[in-house]
């Protein structure tokens, strides 16, 4: 099946064509037909599986045909995404796919000018692509009328609810037309699904091409039993062992990626961050030499897990394992894309048993071991967490997530 016969028209097909694209992923051939038939759609697939287009491309087709202008302060079609890596990647593959096309479609994140983005919603747009927070931001200024947006999509829904954003959607919600189309997608379904889907979806149809917390079959996974203060040589070891091959290396807090990614640095590896205290552009300049192949090693927080789409990712270390087991599969999905191979290398010191244990309860799997042995009960409870990192229910506790909104 190719994607005239899901409906696509012939110029964007053509469009399609010339970049390479031209057969369609599983998820796009199930919910392509249901989005150009107007239905809500509620999708379900890991990382990398071309969820993007899946919105996308109906969106687009849906927009061109009607062939109005914007309204002023007003938006037809709205994209929200966790993350500004993701809004500004979902950005790029709309106006790749919409060449040549008469539509406007904007950017509205954090990090940038929000004086800018009021001015560019003053004449509308046909699509904007943003975060819940920044988006908040501009209805504060009553910058933006969300009243006549007829299309709605919420991308990584699951990641939006684990950094506290359903708050903001719940703020959202109620401000939409009642008359529109919504689609929601997503790598995992929690339990808190449900009434962001009750809050957004009408009679939607499932689509599921992936249960969740599965990986990419091609994704060798492995893990090393290791002290939490012999980490980094491991690390610099096997990173110095593949200099030529691009690899993604997780950290869990802002100041411990950017002391890694200098200790890297020191080491003579080509390595660069970017984590919530980086500017917009510093973060855009760093995923810009990681993809140009100047910057070999990213080391990134989980704001990245599933902001980039670089498919020749050959590694991804988890120097750190994620608190929320679902981020596993999200991190190593960045590795793999487009049916690539790719190999998937955790780090686990004793204070991180019961992280790997959530993990490979996700997973179903154990994952292989590489070196050293399961820590025991007894070394596990003569190494506790610091206070600050103790968990409840695998999420981390308190108060402590709403920040992570402004900064998206």
């Amino acid at each position: 099946m190719d994607f005239a016969e899901l409906g696509i028209a012939p110029r964007m097909v053509e469009k399609l064509a010339e970049d390479g694209i031209t057969n369609p992923t599983p998820i796009q051939v199930k919910s392509i037909p249901l989005a150009l038939e107007g239905r809500d759609v509620m999708g379900l697939a890991q990382t990398g599986t071309g969820k993007t287009a899946a919105f996308g491309l109906p969106l687009l087709q849906m927009l061109n045909k009607v062939g109005e202008g914007p309204r002023p302060k007003c938006a037809d079609g709205l994209i929200l995404a966790p993350t500004r890596e993701l809004a500004k990647q979902i950005m790029d593959n709309l106006r790749s796919y919409n060449k040549g096309s008469h539509l406007k479609i904007t950017l509205v994140v954090g990090g940038v000018s929000l004086n800018r983005q009021v001015d560019t919603m003053k004449k509308g747009v046909h699509i904007m692509v943003a975060t819940p927070g920044r988006l908040i931001d501009l209805i504060d200024r009553r910058a933006v009328d969300l009243s006549r947006t007829r299309f709605l999509v919420l991308d990584e829904a699951d990641q939006m609810l684990d950094m506290g954003f359903i708050h903001a959607l719940r703020r959202i919600a109620p401000l939409l037309s009642k008359d529109r189309q919504t689609m929601l997608f997503s790598a995992t379904m929690p339990k808190q699904m449900e009434e962001l889907s009750r809050a957004y979806l009408t009679n939607p149809a499932r689509v599921e091409v992936a249960r969740p917390g599965q990986t990419a079959d091609k994704i060798a996974q492995e893990v090393h039993y290791i002290k939490q203060s012999d980490k980094q040589d491991l690390l610099i070891k096997l990173l110095s062992g593949h200099k030529a091959e691009k690899s993604l290396v997780f950290a869990r807090t802002k100041h411990g990626a950017e002391r890694l990614m200098k200790n890297l640095v020191k080491a003579g590896l080509k390595a660069a961050s970017i984590h919530g205290n980086k500017s917009q552009g510093q973060r855009d300049r760093a995923i810009a030499g990681f993809k140009s192949g100047e910057i070999m090693v990213l080391v990134a927080t989980d704001v990245a897990a599933r902001g980039i789409d670089i498919k020749a990712v050959e590694y991804v270390y988890n120097f750190e394992l994620p608190n929320v087991p679902e981020n596993y599969v999200h991190r190593i999905g960045r590795t793999a894309r487009a049916g690539a191979s790719g190999k998937a290398v955790s780090f686990c010191a004793e204070v991180e048993m019961g992280e790997l244990k959530q993990i490979t309860k996700v997973l179903k799997m154990e994952v292989p071991i590489a070196s050293g042995r399961p820590w025991s009960a007894a070394e596990v409870k003569a190494n506790p967490k610091p206070k600050q990192q103790q968990r409840r229910g695998g999420r981390p506790q308190g108060k402590g997530r709403r920040p992570q909104r402004r900064a998206a």
